[in-house]
């Protein structure tokens, strides 16, 4: 899985265009050799034309087709072209060969085999962006962060994110070896994880006390907005007979981004006019710009969206629309700060190129590359032990507990603390069973709520 914001369109005729001309040249530069001319002509200038340069492909070329000591694989001379050719541009363009490219649509589309992480880059090495929920990989305990350090024995530093993905997908049941390294841990870990056909559920929903819907997007895929509606609807007519939704709190988290036009549409949900999205190529140029119809809108609830240091790309399109409209406060950590777009062109073998292609900008003129969004809110997690370790020495200390302490009013009738080592009650409303964890342990989750239930107190006149 991939965080890239995608366009997909094809490019036959672009393609077709150049085929025949950059076939003549090879040729023409190969009867050159063959007749011993090569010596002059590579002392010749080679003038400022922009694609002078592909004769100097085309010499190589001819030199490795009638030289080198084994016959060479056109396919994979060509490929490997393209690819050198894309790696020196920024690190989310690439050449996806056939194969890359059906993995990537695989993903796009919500289901394939693997075990359940998303990768980007960062700072050189492949990084764990987010995990399918009851993965193998989720299971294992991989966290979001983890660095890849081998892949199937594969040195993972400066590894294309296309060759990630095609080493970890594979057939069920098959098994991939990782070596990970975690920020704090000492040693490296070492996992054996047995692929699975991955489903992805792009949307995770229920409805918290309070008649507040909660709905986490974990990425954006093709079913994303229409999952999304559906959920919502679902809220609606469970809150109906009490008054319905009060509050609505979109999760965000380790979302690495996705389609584009699904960004835009869940956006459009909550936006009744004005711009979502504009996307600006070279020198600044308006190449696009996406707006909100009234048409379908959401009722204004108050809202809030969670974010953190993995919500990407197309999660950071909504949450930056939302936020210039002020329709929703942002909490939790600021955000990956990925705001570039790439073409997927498809080629007429099966194979396509990712290209990079602009930049894109929130409606107040923000652009999120390499900066992110920076919440409303801000506020870091923190992990379950460590929130029980705090709650743990709040018990164990205050004046209740000063000897010879002056008594409060109700002091009489108040409870002592629990024993430091107490079992935890039954699990709350918000620690349900079934597929979603509980929020009660989830800290920004429930800094996101107080800040929700202060917003509903406040539009309600409380």
């Amino acid at each position: 899985m991939q965080d890239e914001m995608l366009h997909v369109r094809g490019s036959q005729r672009s393609w077709g265009r150049w085929r025949a001309p950059l076939a003549a040249l090879a040729g023409a530069l190969a009867g050159t050799l063959a007749t011993g001319l090569l010596a002059h002509a590579e002392g010749e200038p080679t003038g400022a034309s922009p694609y002078a340069n592909l004769a100097i492909f085309a010499r190589a070329l001819a030199h490795i087709e009638a030289s080198h000591v084994e016959p060479p694989d056109q396919d994979r001379l060509v490929y490997g072209a393209i690819e050198g050719m894309v790696d020196t541009l920024d690190p989310h363009s690439e050449f996806l060969d056939p194969e890359e490219f059906r993995v990537l649509t695989s993903d796009t589309e919500g289901q394939f085999g693997g075990v359940g992480v998303s990768i980007d880059v960062r700072d050189g090495w492949l990084t764990v962006h987010g995990l399918t929920q009851g993965s193998p990989a989720q299971r294992a305990g991989v966290e979001p962060g983890d660095r890849f350090l081998t892949i199937d024995g594969w040195t993972a530093r400066d590894m294309p994110l296309s060759q990630a993905v095609r080493r970890m997908r594979g057939a069920p049941g098959t098994e991939v070896r990782i070596r990970l390294r975690r920020e704090g841990a000492e040693a490296a870990i070492e996992l054996v994880l047995t692929r699975e056909v991955i489903r992805v559920e792009a949307v995770e929903a229920r409805t918290l006390p309070g008649r507040i819907a909660y709905v986490r997007l974990r990425q954006f895929q093709g079913t994303t907005t229409d999952e999304l509606r559906a959920a919502l609807d679902r809220s609606a007519e469970e809150t109906a007979a009490s008054g319905g939704i009060t509050g609505l709190l979109l999760d965000l988290r380790g979302n690495p981004g996705g389609l584009l036009d699904e960004a835009v549409r869940v956006s459009d949900e909550f936006l009744s006019e004005g711009v979502i999205v504009s996307t600006r190529g070279r020198d600044g140029q308006l190449l696009d710009e996406a707006r909100a119809r009234r048409g379908g809108t959401r009722p204004a609830w108050p809202m809030v969206v969670l974010v953190d240091h993995f919500s990407a790309s197309a999660a950071e399109i909504v949450a930056g629309a939302l936020q210039d409209h002020h329709r929703a406060t942002i909490v939790g950590a600021r955000t990956w700060g990925k705001g570039s777009v790439q073409n997927l062109i498809q080629l007429p073998d099966g194979s396509a190129l990712k290209l990079t292609i602009a930049r894109y900008y929130t409606p107040s003129g923000r652009s999120i590359q390499a900066q992110g969004i920076q919440p409303d809110v801000e506020i870091e997690q923190l992990d379950p032990s460590m929130l029980q370790t705090l709650r743990d020495r709040a018990q164990g200390s205050g004046e209740a507990l000063l000897e010879r302490h002056l008594a409060g009013d109700g002091d009489a009738h108040a409870l002592p603390p629990p024993p430091r080592d107490a079992p935890r009650a039954a699990p709350g409303p918000d620690e349900a069973p079934g597929s979603m964890s509980g929020l009660e342990q989830d800290h920004q989750a429930q800094v996101a709520r107080q800040v929700l239930q202060a917003l509903i107190a406040a539009s309600s006149g409380r």
